[in-house]
């Protein structure tokens, strides 16, 4: 074999290695980032946590149609407070607030107790799509409450909210709240007193135009700039800044200071990722970050810990933050959210229905 055809054997294995070397490294490259295998697994939304640290326009649409879909909220307002939450103010005087609901007071000859009442709850607590609740005057402490068993009542009242994100209070679910409240009133022998229907229709008309125009969701959306992530490098990445799963695959919250309430903030990526066969294979280029402003009180901060965990997590996953259409979202535009955000707080506070109170976690859900 002549020297010639021995150097083309050799220049031709090289450039074979050379060749296999770069896909293997391309490969290695592009595929998506795994999770450190000493990092144990983020804790599941509910369970014991503690936090480990501390459409990018602010949506107020006044065009937004009364009675027009809104979001779904992130916490159920018709779900009791956990049992071992103090009762606060507003526990003590009731659910019920004449800002946000209807009340038909339901007087009595006598006392009723409380598995009467019980026994008498209509099988659905909503009209239409309106919550509605009951409440009674207890007899020992004065305050009204849900109805309890063993206990006694004065008087009840029967409520039905005014409007929340799927609009109005409309003629028909006024209609049917009457129905509910009367044959409620008639199985625990009480007379009940209705508003009249065209003024509180109106009110509810009234009330969805504000909650319409002043109903903020934030969404920042990260975006890799070169190697994809997986669902494990993204849960462990979130998970440093705090978050813990969500009930939903492809969502985590980081939770508020008392539990609970809301979540400060929403993480959503994927779900056919963290539903994969094999998640480490799966490859995520873009996750979202949310707020649903009037859910969440504005002493947790929540804009400026959205801003301080986008930035920290695009420095740590090699990403970029911008709004849905691709555009970055620079210090400035973050600075007049910011400004914006604040206004709609001091309007929401004029209004008695301050971001993250009970009254405005049930109006806007």
């Amino acid at each position: 074999m002549s020297n010639l055809t021995v150097a083309l054997a050799i220049l031709g294995g090289l450039v074979l290695a050379a060749v296999i070397g770069y896909n293997a490294w391309m490969s290695r490259r592009n595929a998506p980032k795994q999770p450190d295998a000493a990092t144990p697994p983020a804790p599941t939304e509910g369970a014991p946590t503690s936090n480990f640290g501390t459409e990018p326009v602010l949506h107020l649409d006044p065009n937004h149609a009364p009675g027009s879909d809104r979001h779904e909220p992130l916490f159920d307002p018709d779900l009791p407070p956990p049992s071992g939450l103090a009762a606060t103010a507003a526990d003590k005087r009731g659910g019920l607030d004449p800002l946000i609901d209807v009340i038909a007071p339901v007087s009595l000859d006598g006392l009723a107790s409380g598995d009467a009442a019980l026994a008498a709850m209509p099988a659905t607590r909503r009209a239409g799509s309106k919550p509605v609740a009951i409440e009674g005057l207890n007899e020992h402490t004065a305050n009204w409450e849900q109805p309890a068993p063993g206990q006694r009542y004065g008087a009840f009242q029967v409520g039905v909210q005014l409007a929340n994100r799927t609009g109005a209070l409309n003629e028909i679910e006024y209609s049917e709240f009457v129905v509910k409240a009367q044959a409620f009133a008639d199985m625990v022998n009480g007379a009940p007193e209705f508003p009249e229907m065209l003024d509180e229709v109106a009110r509810g008309r009234e009330l969805d135009q504000f909650a319409s125009a002043h109903d903020a969701q934030l969404g920042f959306v990260l975006r890799a700039l070169h190697a994809a992530w997986s669902p494990g490098y993204v849960q462990q990445s979130a998970a440093r800044h705090g978050f813990v799963a969500g009930m939903i695959p492809g969502r985590m919250v980081l939770p508020t200071s008392e539990p609970g309430l809301p979540p400060i903030l929403g993480l959503s990526f994927d779900t056919q990722a963290a539903l994969a066969d094999d998640p480490a294979q799966s490859a995520i280029r873009e996750l979202t970050l949310s707020l649903d402003v009037p859910q969440v009180d504005r002493s947790e901060r929540p804009f400026e810990r959205m801003r301080e965990v986008a930035a920290a997590l695009a420095r740590e996953m090699d990403g970029v933050v911008t709004d849905g259409d691709g555009q970055l979202l620079r210090e400035e535009i973050m600075d007049v959210i910011g400004a914006d955000l604040e206004q709609l707080y001091d309007t929401l506070d004029s209004r008695e229905l301050s971001a993250g109170s009970a009254l405005a976690r049930r109006l806007f859900s």
